[in-house]
């Protein structure tokens, strides 16, 4: 199939992007168009315009802030995977941007894209969610800064309000020592994960989270709690208590796969 009739609008910054969709109610930012285009080409979301963002400015600035990283909304998966960020090519973000889907789609996708679209299976909600980043979004009267945990509220389902833009992700450094682990289990290479898994631990404690769940990503307090005590990779049965308290409604099958995953995770972080 193919998109119907829409009007294509490529605005020259932010706040005229923000401008177009207030005159235009039933308009749609398009940054990289990874998870927009084909639910256009399938007619599941029929705009009457887009508003391309890819190219703003303010949107492709990467910068280092104090003790925080700021990478702009429309940064794509291989900028972050190719150490064209101030992130450099080293960390948990440039991993985790190197096993997104296909380079092609990593030429394309962008982070606040993916963010914005908050696919419970998608990597970056997941990721940042262990390193405790925050969305900033901006509209016509100004922006504002929300904690991941509180912008994602469930699948396909964000703080983003009518005439909002995704304008930036705030990364917190890793403080000296910082240890992490990602893992998860796609059918094959290129596919969104089945099961995931992500851990962080550093001086301020230690975060795990389970992806690919039926809404956003899930923290694991008894395993956190666990971790940040002993530093050690804790016993089988701990990580099965953690996930049936994280995720209860899993069946055998996933129970383990997802088990599988925060282990390998928590054994990746551990052993760095």
């Amino acid at each position: 199939m193919k998109p119907a009739r829409f009007e294509y609008i490529r605005p020259s910054d932010v706040v005229g992007a923000l401008a177009v969709s207030q005159e235009t109610p039933e308009s749609k930012f398009i940054a990289g168009g990874q998870s927009l285009g084909p639910m256009l080409n399938l007619r599941l979301a029929r705009p009457a315009a887009l508003i391309d963002i890819s190219r703003l400015p303010e949107l492709r600035d990467t910068q280092e802030n104090g003790s925080t990283w700021i990478l702009g909304g429309a940064t794509t998966h291989s900028e972050i995977e190719d150490g064209r960020t101030v992130l450099g090519r080293s960390g948990m973000l440039p991993e985790v941007a190197r096993q997104i889907g296909y380079r092609a789609i990593r030429n394309r996708g962008t982070i606040g894209g993916s963010v914005a679209h908050a696919d419970a299976a998608a990597d970056w909600p997941l990721a940042l969610s262990a390193i405790q980043a925050s969305i900033r979004l901006r509209n016509l009267g100004g922006s504002r800064t929300i904690p991941i945990g509180h912008f994602l509220k469930s699948a396909f389902t964000t703080a983003i309000q009518d005439n909002e833009i995704l304008l930036s992700i705030e990364i917190p450094k890793p403080t000296k020592g910082a240890r992490w682990g990602y893992y998860k289990v796609c059918r094959k290479v290129g596919e969104f994960p089945i099961a995931s898994a992500a851990i962080v631990l550093d001086d301020d404690g230690c975060r795990a989270f389970l992806g690919a769940l039926s809404d956003k990503p899930r923290s694991m307090p008894l395993l956190e709690s666990e971790i940040a005590r002993t530093r050690t990779v804790p016993p089988v049965s701990m990580f099965v208590a953690a996930v049936n308290e994280a995720a209860p409604e899993l069946d055998a099958l996933d129970r383990r796969m997802f088990i599988a995953c925060i282990a390998r995770a928590a054994n990746e972080a551990l052993a760095r």
